[in-house]
């Protein structure tokens, strides 16, 4: 998706696709000042054009800001958090609803990182991420970076870890490989089993099994997804280590 003007147009185009529902009525009247409304041509002026152009990238970064100031660490002192900017998508099996309020907040921030939360997470799958290096500094595309994971992983099925564009939740163009995890056969292993992932714009010299890329000007930031997560990693009593800047 992009955050420009053309984000409207398409908005003005789905809503003329698909059926009004009684709980898009509010949402429907907060569009009309815009020239949005179902069963109408959208055709906004230059000045229109303009506005919608700034409030687009506006929003952008309100929405990438509160998804890495609201995440909540999974483990005390931890960097790593539950994807989407907040714990109540997952308490409230992505509804959002809590008894005083709708968190809008949280599931726009939600749902401009990923398409679709799973409903209940902890028993099929489990899922972190996180935006900054052990030291709490932001995780920089032109800089190398280990994760250590660790021989015993608390998963009956697989891990795996994948990164991503912060600006655009997406992938990077030109990478090779897009994730790594327990099935990979081509994976190095250190001589306990645990595996050491390098994320960066090159691989650390002989790594290149175990490295994802990330491209220089860019942020990333890793989903870390959990297949069939155990008790240890559900009570917290495993803890998977933060991810370290490496120094050449």
């Amino acid at each position: 998706m992009k955050y420009d003007e053309t984000f409207f147009t398409s908005l003005a185009r789905v809503l003329n696709e698909e059926t009004l529902q009684p709980r898009d009525l509010q949402m429907m009247g907060m569009l009309l000042p815009l020239g949005i409304e179902k069963g109408k041509e959208f055709k906004p002026d230059a000045a229109t054009v303009a506005q919608l152009k700034a409030a687009a990238a506006e929003a952008q970064a309100w929405l990438i800001n509160g998804l890495v100031t609201t995440s909540q660490p999974w483990w005390p002192g931890s960097q790593w958090s539950i994807p989407g900017g907040s714990l109540i998508g997952i308490e409230t099996q992505a509804h959002w609803e809590v008894p005083k309020y709708f968190d809008v907040d949280a599931r726009g921030i939600a749902f401009s990182t990923y398409f679709c939360p799973p409903e209940k997470t902890g028993s099929g799958s489990f899922y972190l991420n996180t935006f900054k290096d052990s030291k709490g500094r932001p995780l920089q595309g032109g800089k190398t970076y280990r994760l250590h994971v660790s021989a015993n992983v608390p998963v009956r099925e697989f891990w795996s870890v994948t990164v991503y564009d912060l600006e655009t939740s997406s992938f990077f163009c030109y990478s090779t490989r897009l994730t790594l995890g327990s099935l990979d056969k081509g994976l190095q292993k250190n001589t306990d089993g645990s595996v050491d992932i390098y994320v960066g714009p090159k691989p650390p010299a002989g790594k290149d099994a175990n490295w994802l890329y990330t491209p220089a000007g860019k942020n990333w930031f890793p989903w870390v997804r959990l297949y069939g997560p155990e008790k240890a990693m559900l009570d917290k009593s495993w803890k998977m280590p933060d991810i370290e800047l490496m120094v050449s």
